[in-house]
């Protein structure tokens, strides 16, 4: 695995959020774009990689990746602000 920052993980995260709220957006008033359906596909697994990649290596991104067991941890985790940035 190779060395990249959180800081360098998240704005990865950002920008892949972006491409596909674009590409959602577009996507709507052309719902029959093959090429576009493609490209939403594309990346939307790389964002699942590289949410992956993320949580791996720093926690949970929100609410819905917290594994629960016994209890709920989300509370247990560092809030945003708490974290090193």
């Amino acid at each position: 695995m190779s060395q990249v920052s959180r800081e360098a993980l998240m704005q990865n995260l950002q920008m892949m959020s972006f491409v596909l709220d674009d590409i959602a957006l577009y996507l709507q008033t052309h719902p029959t774009d093959r090429d576009a359906l493609r490209y939403y596909e594309k990346y939307r697994e790389l964002t699942r990689q590289a949410e992956k990649e993320y949580m791996d290596r720093y926690g949970p991104l929100r609410e819905d990746n917290v594994f629960v067991t016994d209890r709920w941890t989300w509370a247990d985790m560092p809030w945003p602000w708490e974290r090193q940035g």
